[in-house]
């Protein structure tokens, strides 16, 4: 069996003592994607210490833990557009003048639309995205959510959104898994631009 080079990110994954860079990301979800789009694009991520926060609502510790341990560090990060006031807090605490969420990219914070597996969903379309479920034997756990009253009438997209975003090893193997499956001219914008800064660092 061919081994995916979201296996691969996670094979080959370092923890680096000295990071040159810190990513600070709100799941294992979002690491998985990005270890897995990083391989992709043969971005080094030998001097990157990516950082599951384990929810955005603990950025502010993660980020004054981070610049403690590793204070020549870049911080970079990811989060939800609805979540955004978490990370425009943490940054004005450690002096950065964040004034709204068009500043965050400039000091390296990405913004997702609504979340992650919602760029990634958008970017794959639902055809691509129900062969990936399939592919990895969870097709059938798909369709009794699909069966279930609460969602059986809803849309597609709201289907897959939901599916895709509960049960934290499932939410996790679809991370890496719908992010490899990308073409490399359709990564989305926050995850592309991520990616470009680590790529620079």
């Amino acid at each position: 069996m061919r081994c995916t080079a979201y296996l691969w990110a996670w094979l080959a994954g370092t923890v680096p003592k000295h990071p040159r860079t810190v990513v600070l990301l709100e799941g294992a979800s979002d690491v998985a994607a990005v270890r897995t789009l990083a391989a992709a694009r043969e971005v080094n991520l030998e001097r990157v210490r990516l950082v599951d926060l384990g929810g955005v609502t603990n950025i502010r510790r993660g980020l004054r833990q981070a610049r403690a341990d590793w204070a020549d560090a870049e911080m970079l990060g990811l989060c939800d557009a609805a979540e955004v006031r978490f990370i425009e807090r943490a940054l004005v605490e450690i002096g950065l003048p964040v004034r709204d969420p068009s500043d965050l990219p400039a000091y390296g914070f990405f913004v997702c639309h609504a979340d992650l597996e919602e760029e990634l969903l958008r970017a794959l379309g639902p055809v691509r995205t129900i062969a990936v479920i399939e592919r990895l034997g969870l097709g059938a756990k798909l369709g009794a959510l699909q069966r279930q009253l609460a969602w059986q009438d809803r849309p597609l997209a709201e289907q897959l959104h939901r599916f895709c975003g509960v049960a934290s090893g499932r939410k996790e193997l679809l991370g890496g898994a719908l992010a490899e499956a990308l073409d490399l001219d359709a990564v989305p914008e926050p995850l592309a631009l991520l990616l470009d800064r680590l790529a620079d660092a």
